[in-house]
């Protein structure tokens, strides 16, 4: 990156040779399909992802670990994962909550009903026998994403910290929040990346999600075509702001059940509009009482907000460079994705005449 800011324009190629991906890949059945004769579609998820955590490992450079270390990892913490995780029984007719269910997978006190550790992601209980499920899907995605940086960090954390993990960004696609059944995942990660924090030379981690949409985005793009933001400026989010945006007499509900980080508006200087969400320190973002609204809360502002400045990307409005990258890695060809996509579930329904893969 910082031998492109010498070039006139950002060489494509060495851009693409600097980049090192891994895809964490996965199927689950949707709307009309089931894992196994004699199952609802919400057992099939449950079933299948504890299958898919138990067998799915995020392997970049020397993490090799599967989403479900991860996912323990998440409620322990750095170094140290959790023995068990809490379940609520999934059954209609059992009220038993909170059951501590070790790596191996247990059974309800209660019912006996199978319980699985991926159950504490509650992803089932949006899960209906017709529709495409693309909410559930969404959830699943968020977590991945978390479960990655988890471990990605935590490599740094224990192999680098005093360097490496000191001078690295971490982006999230997104806000740093947690929505629906999984929200809790909310709580695990402030006190797992504060904890990292609190046993990290410097103010690292440096962690920051980036929003393209939404109304804080639209917002925010509103000050800068009418000069209320000029280049370099940052606006802090408070209250007031947060009761314009969301139109409530109840600004301080906002975000304290879903987020983990604390949003700001920033005006790059160039003229992008870019919205991060940031990890306190201490404490916690959004609360009651408010949270903590101000820049003094968040000492990896002022680095997050360089790199910002620095790696300027026109792929797409207010881009930066790593996200437009990561897009571009992650995402399928209209024309050709939708064939393949279509391929590939004929064959798994055993449906029409679709070809059978070569080894």
């Amino acid at each position: 990156m910082e031998f492109q800011k010498a070039a006139r324009f950002v060489d494509p190629v060495a851009i693409e040779q600097a980049v090192n991906t891994a895809l964490v890949s996965l199927d689950l059945p949707v709307a009309g399909a089931y894992s196994r004769p004699g199952i609802g579609i919400s057992t099939s998820w449950r079933e299948n992802l504890d299958r898919i955590f138990r067998s799915k490992k995020v392997e970049v450079n020397r993490l090799n670990q599967s989403l479900l270390d991860l996912l323990f990892l998440l409620h322990g913490e750095p170094g140290k994962p959790a023995v068990a995780v809490p379940v609520n029984c999934p059954s209609s007719e059992c009220n038993a909550k909170d059951v501590a269910i070790p790596f191996r997978g247990g059974s309800c006190p209660s019912c006996k009903e199978p319980l699985y550790p991926t159950d504490v992601l509650r992803i089932h209980e949006e899960v209906t026998e017709e529709g495409t499920n693309e909410s559930a899907l969404g959830r699943l995605m968020s977590v991945l994403e978390l479960l990655v940086l988890v471990g990605l960090t935590s490599l740094l954390w224990q192999q680098s910290r005093n360097e490496l993990l000191c001078s690295t960004l971490f982006i999230v696609d997104g806000p740093l929040a947690m929505y629906g059944p999984p929200a809790k995942l909310r709580g695990r990660a402030q006190e797992y990346f504060q904890a990292m924090a609190s046993t990290t030379p410097g103010h690292g981690p440096y962690i920051c999600g980036l929003e393209k949409t939404g109304a804080m985005v639209d917002y925010a793009r509103q000050l800068a075509r009418h000069n209320v933001l000029q280049p370099g400026d940052l606006l802090v989010c408070d209250q007031e702001v947060v009761k314009v945006i969301t139109n409530t007499d109840n600004p301080a509900a906002y975000g304290k059940e879903t987020y983990w980080g604390r949003k700001f508006v920033y005006r790059a200087k160039d003229g992008r509009i870019v919205v991060p969400t940031v990890m306190p320190e201490q404490g916690a973002a959004y609360d009651a009482g408010g949270g903590q609204p101000g820049p003094p809360g968040y000492p990896t502002l002022p680095a997050i907000l360089d790199v910002i400045d620095r790696t300027g990307s026109s792929m797409y409005q207010d881009g930066i460079i790593p996200v437009a990258v990561a897009h571009g890695k992650a995402a399928f060809p209209i024309g050709v994705g939708t064939d393949v996509l279509r391929l590939v579930a004929e064959h798994k329904l055993g449906l029409g005449n679709a070809p059978t893969p070569n080894p």
